[in-house]
């Protein structure tokens, strides 16, 4: 009977569960058509009227989700006529979850309040508050958002698709090979716009006329001594009264690695030891110049495999320092190096007594024990430690770093050194520059010191300064390079004076500025320092420059003193002609065919740059080849075809003393980029072997003889 009655009732409306979900979120709802398609297929449960017939059901609409109410077990009378409710819901879509209801099925709710399956409506998850995830994103959100992905992809399709894409392995390989010529060509494309040395340097004007030469102008430019005076010709090297000077202290570092082993032995056996670097051409000075000139190697510590061979070498030669820092080029091994050296650098004091007296500076008084000593330290080290009195050292006037592939001569590099220690500029108003911090004209090349002497003589050349109560030069010597971006002192040797060493060590700027390339990095030192107005740069472009085989910029023949006298007069007739044309002596102008142009400035006889260098001749001896790479010889200019042969040419070669002039010094100071032991040995025989005189200039120097001889007996016989 029940069931009968429950049939004739009217049945209560459906509610549907699409038009439920509209209700719910319809603002925010943006379920695609599939999302709707499977709401349909999972439609809600709909519950029946109990068995026994009730017609006054609470439950006549279908609710996705039971109403609202307290967390616990329902009552057990209800049970029996309550509406089956699903215990989950019907969508797994995480936004139909109402905030704060809870499931009215009697589960376990109160011993698993916290299962993880189950919702608390007391917490309040931190992805659901003030955020909406990607199912509630709008459609036009999510199709903003992947629009570049999309582009992309449908990009890679067509490209992919193209009929020009290479497909086959054969069109692939090809094109992996023109994607690496053309990212050859770009790198070394940039290489070239980045590299400011594009042109050869006009070397001849900087061993002639410095002002030929174009004057690079840089903002914030330091005070480059000695000023350009237009039209001025650069003086021989060294001023007569050099010898009478006191000798500068010099400790000169050269940076090494512990695996250079070889490299470091061709430094003892030749520069570091050889008479001709120590005492000068013509016959030298017995090493009086260099006697407070000390060479060492500096090295950062040893790897593993090598630790024990840089001992053995310590050992055996005492001319190894090594630095507390892993070894490197631009990590700071320089700051490192001038921090030893501000603590440990010591030097020979003066040896014999001169006609000027050494000049007394703020450190002259502080003294040492002397060191161990090395085989190539000078000669005067050995018999003053052999005397009944030896003498303790000093610290150096200078402190040097050079690179181990660069040949110096070390007279030459002391006498210059000298005599800027004793050296007083003066601008046009006689006011010492040293002092006043001011230039009238920055140039670049060295150019003779307009310099007066105190001496009681009548050709003096050297100003001798005697206000030297802490009054410490402030000197940063070398080899000037300055290009559209950078200005700074060559890396292949530079010198501080002792006052900026100290101050590099100490100064808590400089810490911060050790990385990077060292020799830029010294410059950015030098114009941090509180007297930077006073530091005088002093740049050295005529006797610096590279190995003839290495085709840089930077790089000519071996260049001695007689061929750089035939360069001053070449170039001082250059001078008479522009003069002729009324065209200017600061810059090099095209006016005319008669007026030579930079090229012919730059030209050299040995080396081109940007080609490989070729020996004029081909089964050339070992010497002949040596005599090829010398500035200006004969053997330099022969070429297959011309009528003088290579015996002729080294026959009639030029001796020591003819190339210098007879002086002691004036020539090469350092040669670079001597990157291969032979181009090393070949520097070796250029500047430090040779004979005195020539074949040719022996024939001369008899027959001279022998003229006179018979004028002398013709005139007696006249009587």
């Amino acid at each position: 009977m029940a069931f009968s009655i429950n049939l004739l009732r009217p049945q209560s409306p459906r509610v549907d569960p699409l038009n439920h979900l509209e209700d719910y979120d319809s603002s925010s709802s943006t379920d695609s058509e599939d999302t709707a398609r499977h709401a349909r297929s999972r439609a809600a449960f709909v519950p029946s009227t109990s068995a026994t017939g009730s017609s006054d059901s609470p439950r006549s609409t279908v609710f996705l989700f039971p109403p609202s109410r307290p967390i616990g077990r329902s009552p057990v009378s209800s049970t029996a006529s309550s509406t089956p409710v699903p215990s989950r819901s019907t969508s797994p879509l995480p936004q139909f979850y109402p905030p704060n209801h809870s499931s009215s099925c009697p589960s376990d709710t109160d011993s698993e309040p916290h299962s993880p399956l189950m919702r608390n409506p007391n917490l309040h998850p931190w992805w659901r508050d003030n955020r909406r995830g990607w199912w509630s994103m709008s459609r036009r959100r999510r199709k903003r958002s992947g629009y570049v992905v999309r582009t992309l992809k449908r990009w890679m399709r067509r490209m992919l698709r193209h009929p020009f894409f290479p497909s086959q392995p054969i069109t692939i390989v090809l094109t992996l090979i023109l994607l690496s010529v053309f990212a050859i060509f770009l790198t070394l494309l940039l290489i070239y716009i980045l590299n400011p040395d594009k042109e050869p340097l006009p070397w001849r004007a900087y061993c002639s006329i410095p002002s030929l030469a174009p004057q690079p102008s840089m903002p914030f430019s330091p005070h480059i001594y000695p000023e350009i005076i237009p039209g001025q010709l650069l003086a021989p090297f060294p001023p007569p009264n050099l010898d009478s000077l006191p000798p500068a202290g010099v400790f000169i570092g050269i940076f090494s690695v512990d695996s250079a082993f070889e490299r470091r032995m061709l430094v003892r056996t030749t520069w570091a030891s050889h008479p001709r670097s120590r005492r000068g051409s013509a016959g030298g000075d017995d090493g009086t110049g260099t006697s407070r000139t000390l060479v060492r190697f500096i090295v950062g510590q040893p790897r593993k495999d090598w630790e024990r061979r840089i001992k053995l070498e310590m050992e055996m030669y005492n001319d190894i320092v090594i630095l507390p820092m892993p070894e490197n080029m631009n990590g700071g091994k320089s700051h490192t190096f001038f921090s030893w050296a501000s603590i440990n650098a010591w030097v020979p004091p003066v040896y014999g007594q001169f006609e000027i007296p050494p000049r007394q500076f703020s450190y002259s008084n502080h003294t040492a024990l002397p060191p161990s000593f090395a085989p190539h330290d000078p000669v005067q080290v050995w018999e003053n430690v052999h005397s009944s009195k030896p003498r303790p050292w000093v610290r150096p006037d200078y402190v040097v770093k050079v690179d181990d592939d660069s040949f110096v001569m070390l007279a030459e590099l002391e006498s210059r050194l000298r005599v800027e220690l004793y050296m007083k500029q003066k601008n046009h108003n006689n006011t010492a520059l040293h002092q006043e911090g001011i230039s009238s004209k920055p140039g670049t090349h060295n150019t003779m010191h307009n310099i007066t002497s105190l001496l009681p003589s009548p050709h003096p050349l050297l100003h001798v300064r005697q206000d030297v109560v802490n009054n410490d030069p402030l000197i940063y010597w070398g080899y000037l390079v300055t290009n559209r971006l950078h200005q700074f002192m060559a890396g292949e040797l530079y010198a501080l004076s002792w006052s900026l060493v100290e101050w590099v060590a100490k100064d808590p700027t400089v810490k911060t500025l050790v990385r990077g390339a060292e020799d830029k990095q010294t410059s950015k030192w030098m114009r941090a320092h509180p007297r930077a107005s006073e530091v005088r740069w002093t740049s050295e472009h005529c006797w610096i420059y590279d190995h003839p085989r290495s085709g840089t910029v930077y790089s000519h023949g071996f260049l001695f003193p007689s061929e750089a006298a035939r360069i001053r007069r070449s170039m001082q007739a250059d001078l008479e002609k522009m003069t002729q044309l009324g065209v200017g002596t600061q810059i090099p102008a095209m006016a005319g065919s008669l007026v030579p142009t930079p090229a012919a400035w730059a030209h050299s006889s040995v080396s081109t740059f940007g080609v490989r260098y070729t020996p004029p001749l081909p089964e050339l001896t070992s010497t002949q080849s040596v005599e090829a790479l010398v500035e200006g010889s004969d053997m330099s200019t022969i070429r297959e075809g011309n009528p003088m042969t290579p015996e002729y040419a080294w026959t009639h070669r030029e001796g020591r003393k003819t190339r210098y002039e007879g002086k002691r010094v004036g020539g090469t100071i350092v040669v670079h980029f001597i990157k291969k032991n032979m181009w090393y040995l070949e520097t070796a025989l250029a500047l430090l072997e040779g004979e005195e005189f020539s074949e040719a200039e022996k024939y001369e120097s008899q027959r001279a003889a022998l003229d006179a001889v018979h004028v002398a007996h013709m005139s007696q016989r006249q009587r």
